[in-house]
């Protein structure tokens, strides 16, 4: 008897790895520059070697088998220079996200560590900034929409609606890598969040952009591209590693050898 009880668990243990590893679909980017809009001390374009990124953001259901595995990361173990008291505040219990919480909705309240340790425990890495923002630019059609001004209205109609971090994964386009969610549901931690203020010309940049925020002069499509990516990078630059909020999620990246 208690050798098949043995048997079975390692089984649906297998069955859980299985199903995570097989959740996590991926997608091939392939390699291209692009003028990045803030963090460059010029304006030169930089280059985004080809990678794998995961179409969808993480999921509570995705995070919980993790944690299952790797115990240590749940919330009542997690050490706190980790993550914050805010820390999958939303779920019911270390090893249940509740039955207020969609299985298939991003996982969010998780810090940087956690994220980073999510990815490497599945042999990927989150993706860079400029990574992420090569694939964010993207619509359906074009590799570069950020000109388009439909577009740009598009995601700042999401800054503006309230708790899309409840919504399912891939309630939003699928772009033209075919990607889902890079706008619309969540923001998402990226490996080097905190780099963009560092340097003295980032600082320059963040101080004369503060026109978006209070110009009253007729807005058009570049602008709105402005505006868009300054409300990222600024979400950004002033989050710590430890910190966890609730409209805050992640995927996963990996290079392409």
């Amino acid at each position: 008897m208690l050798k098949k009880k043995i048997v079975l668990s390692l089984f649906l243990l297998l069955i859980a790895t299985s199903l995570w590893a097989q959740e996590a679909k991926m997608v091939a980017v392939e390699r291209g520059t692009f003028v990045p809009l803030y963090g460059a001390s010029s304006k030169e374009p930089v280059e985004v070697k080809s990678f794998y990124i995961d179409v969808y953001p993480v999921t509570n259901a995705q995070y919980l088998l993790f944690l299952k595995k790797y115990p240590e990361n749940s919330r009542s173990k997690i050490k706190g220079i980790f993550a914050d008291k805010s820390y999958l505040s939303q779920w019911e219990s270390d090893f249940s996200y509740g039955k207020n919480n969609l299985s298939n909705a991003p996982v969010t309240n998780i810090s940087w560590f956690a994220a980073k340790k999510y990815c490497e425990c599945q042999g990927k890495r989150l993706p860079t900034m400029d990574e992420w923002e090569y694939v964010a630019m993207a619509d359906e059609k074009r590799i570069d929409a950020r000109t388009k001004e439909s577009f740009n209205k598009y995601i700042m109609s999401w800054y503006e609606k309230p708790n899309t971090y409840a919504n399912p994964v891939g309630a939003t386009f699928k772009n033209y890598w075919g990607v889902y969610d890079m706008h619309g549901l969540v923001w998402e931690w990226t490996s080097d969040f905190n780099s963009i203020f560092l340097s003295g010309e980032s600082r320059k940049d963040k101080d004369s952009d503060k026109n978006l925020f209070c110009g009253s002069a007729s807005v058009n499509a570049t602008d709105l591209m402005s505006y868009a990516a300054f409300m990222r990078y600024a979400f950004r630059g002033s989050l710590k590693a430890k910190y966890t909020t609730k409209n805050l999620g992640f995927r996963c990246a990996k290079d392409k050898k």
